[in-house]
């Protein structure tokens, strides 16, 4: 299932520094709005599973990371403004120095923190030594949603 090395590289660790950013956002997020925070609950244990399958070395955590945090980020980029809106929050807290929706700006950090989730998978992704029929559908199916 995994690669079988126990090796802690700087993939590993950008993976565990952007899921754990993610959930504190989404517990940030379901503080502030209760109707969500059965989904957030439930997005962050795809965060944590892919946390511990990629320090096990298992393909599945970087494939889970991959898929949760590259839909999140390529839906707040082309179809919902909400990464757009958090940046204009965080425009007009530089220029005035008053945030006037901290809900809005906190797809900010929720977008980078995905990015970390990404770029950690997608390093580690790299060093998967692929054996099987099987193992290379996964894979190539891996890098074509990744490219």
């Amino acid at each position: 299932m995994g690669s079988g090395s126990q090796k802690f590289g700087a993939p590993e660790w950008l993976i565990l520094a952007g899921a754990v950013s993610f959930v504190l956002v989404l517990g940030i997020s379901a503080y502030w709005e209760p109707q969500i925070r059965a989904l957030h609950f439930f997005q962050a244990w795809m965060y944590i599973a892919a946390v511990v399958l990629s320090f096990l070395g298992s393909r599945w955590g970087y494939f889970i990371g991959l898929s949760a945090a590259g839909f999140w980020n390529y839906v707040n980029l082309f179809v919902v403004r909400f990464f757009f809106n958090g940046l204009e929050q965080t425009a007009m807290w530089v220029h005035t120095g008053h945030l006037a929706r901290p809900d809005i700006f906190i797809a900010v950090p929720a977008w980078f923190s995905n990015l970390l989730v990404i770029c950690g998978c997608l390093g580690a992704s790299g060093h998967i030594h692929v054996s099987t029929k099987d193992d290379s559908a996964i894979f190539g199916g891996l890098l074509l949603f990744s490219s």
